[in-house]
Order: C-alpha cells, then sequence, then structure tokens
C-alpha cells in the first residue's frame, strides 16, 4: 500500500530507492552518511534500513526545492566508486554510488516505457535524490554505467549540473575484465544487451556481428561507443563536461579531487580534500581493505600478463574500429593536463 508523505518522514536520511511503475511510487530507505559512505553501491544487499513507500506526486510535494546535483558517469573498471566517496565531504557534498532508482527507469525503458513520461519520471527522481545531508551541500551522483545513454537527457534536465566522464584506459579495463573470469565475460555481454536496446552502440556493426566477436572484442565495443558518448558530451557542454583518466587520477589524486572539486565549484578547504585523499586512495573502494596504488599496479600487471596475447590482439582491432568511426582513444577535455 501505497502512503502519502509527511514531510518529517522525508528528511534526507529517507533515500529514493526504488521506483514502482505499476503504482507510480517510490520507495524510500532509511540510510544515513555512515551507510551510504560505506557501501560500494546502494543496492539493497547493502541498504537494510526501513522501506516506506510513497506516491511519486506526493513525495515530490513533501521534499525542499532540490540541492545542486552533479555527475561521475563512467564507463565501468575506473575508480569511479573511489572519486564518489572521495567527494563526500560533510558540509561540502553528498555522494551517491549508483542509486537503483536510476537503473529501475532503464529497466523500465526497455520494457517500453512511453518517452515523455519516463522523462517526466526521471526528472522527478533526480529531485527526490538531490538531497543532502547538511544544508548548502551539493549532491553528486554517481550512475551505473547502464545510465550513460540517458546522461545527455540528464545534463539537459539540470542546466546547472557538471559532470566528470571517468574511463580507464582500453588496455587496462580489458584486463579487469578478463581478469573477472566468466562473471566478466558474461557482464560484457550483458551490457552490450542493454546498449543495443538504447540504440547506444553506432560503429558499423550489424547486430548479427557481435554474436561472431569474441568476449574481449564485445568489452571493447562497449568502450568505444561510451568514449564516443563521452566526447560527444564535451562538445555539446565545453564548459561542463570534463573526461579523466583513470590513471593519471590514481597518479596525482590530490590534484584530481582539487580539480573535480573546482569543476562541481564545491566550497572547501585543501586540508579537507588531504584527509578525503588519505582516507579514500589508500583503500579499495569496494571492501574497505587497505590498497594503494602499488597494489593496482601489481593487479594490473598480473591481468595483463595472464591475457597478454587476447589482450593485444583486442586492443590493435578496436584502434582500427575506433580510426573508422572518428573515435579517440584518449577523450578531449580532460580534467588534468588539459
Amino acid at each position: 500500500m501505497v502512503t502519502a508523505a509527511p514531510r518529517l518522514q522525508l528528511l534526507p536520511e529517507w533515500l529514493a530507492h526504488r521506483y514502482d511503475p505499476e503504482h507510480d511510487a517510490v520507495h524510500f530507505t532509511r540510510a544515513d552518511r555512515a551507510t551510504r559512505r560505506a557501501a560500494p553501491f546502494l543496492t539493497d544487499e547493502h541498504l537494510t534500513g526501513d522501506t516506506l513507500p510513497v506516491g511519486r506526486t506526493e513525495a515530490l510535494g513533501a521534499v525542499p526545492a532540490a540541492a545542486p546535483i552533479h555527475f561521475i558517469f563512467h564507463s565501468a573498471y575506473c575508480c569511479s566508486t573511489l572519486l564518489a566517496t572521495a567527494l563526500d565531504l560533510p558540509g561540502t557534498a553528498s555522494t551517491l554510488k549508483e542509486p537503483v532508482i536510476l537503473n529501475d527507469l532503464v529497466g523500465w525503458r526497455h520494457r517500453g516505457a512511453p518517452p515523455q513520461r519516463l522523462a517526466e519520471v526521471l526528472d522527478g527522481a533526480l529531485g527526490l535524490l538531490a538531497r543532502p545531508f547538511e544544508p548548502g551541500e551539493a549532491v553528486i551522483v554517481k550512475p551505473s554505467n547502464l545510465l550513460n545513454s540517458l546522461a545527455p537527457t540528464m545534463l539537459a534536465m539540470r542546466a546547472e549540473a557538471r559532470a566528470v566522464l571517468l574511463y580507464a584506459p582500453l588496455e587496462l579495463y580489458l584486463g579487469s575484465i578478463a581478469a573477472k573470469g566468466l562473471w566478466g565475460r558474461l557482464w560484457v555481454r550483458d551490457l552490450l544487451v542493454k546498449q543495443l536496446k538504447d540504440r547506444f552502440i553506432d560503429l558499423g556493426f550489424a547486430p548479427e556481428e557481435h554474436l561472431l566477436q569474441t568476449d574481449l572484442q564485445v568489452a571493447a565495443v562497449g568502450w568505444l561507443a561510451q568514449h564516443q558518448l563521452f566526447a560527444r558530451l564535451t562538445e555539446q557542454h565545453p564548459d561542463r563536461v570534463r573526461t579523466c583518466n583513470s590513471e593519471l587520477m590514481l597518479d596525482a589524486p590530490g590534484e584530481a579531487l582539487s580539480a573535480a572539486a573546482r569543476l562541481f565549484g564545491l566550497r572547501t578547504s585543501e586540508a579537507a580534500l588531504d584527509g578525503a585523499v588519505a582516507g579514500a586512495f589508500s583503500r579499495n573502494a569496494k571492501s574497505g581493505e587497505a590498497f594503494g596504488r602499488e597494489d593496482r599496479l601489481a593487479a594490473q600487471r598480473e591481468a595483463a600478463a595472464a591475457y597478454r596475447d587476447e589482450i593485444d590482439k583486442v586492443v590493435v582491432w578496436a584502434e582500427e574500429v575506433a580510426r573508422g568511426a572518428g573515435i579517440a582513444l584518449n577523450a578531449p577535455r580532460p580534467l588534468l593536463g588539459g
């Protein structure tokens, strides 16, 4: 049963978690800052607080005006969770790591949601997410990369929003997928299916040709399609969007965090940013275990050694595909060094 939304029940700790299109309802779950910070993703696995279903219209009428909202769009396996965690700065910004309500809208879209209705609900969902814990904070949303097809829409809906477009170099991305074994290979194929449904792939292949591609070729196709989008977004929003190579970010985390804070217009101190770097960049963003730059490099070398022949062949193939499609492997308008 859907209940009306008393204002006090929709304080910022109540996260807009799921969307039910059949009842036009938003399911909120109670999750404080510590819970959200500790969770690698804002999924049911990590959110175990009370839940409250509320009619969408009632929910929108029960919350204050939305705070500034910004985005971290990413191509996966590029330390986007790490960046989002580091930018969760009390008094400055609240971050949301892959809120499921946005994934629900992608699923609804794939099931045939009317485009105008989808846009209306997406706009409302962004407003419900843009509720920081403290007055004056901005909200930074790191959606799942499933949402990349809707990135142009989200940026159009929020004219003041800025975005970091984060990616790992192709070779390292392929190594990450290969190192995940069967799960990683299935994941890139599932992603491709969703990207094809979104008409996100425009690299000159007929749909049936993807069946003839190896798992890592499929991974490269998804990576290239996202790079194609990132380049387009930098052209459309030259003052609002910057790209970031994950390895440059990891080599200079303080500089990267400062640059992201400037892009998002965050008012904070160098001391706060230094503390965020020390707290976030020395740990595995998923598990919370100690995990520094050298550990990451060692893991990358191990993956490269185990799958070198396959990775090298696919990189050469992908470079030819990129050349034919006019895609630069180093994304334009970089956050660092640009």
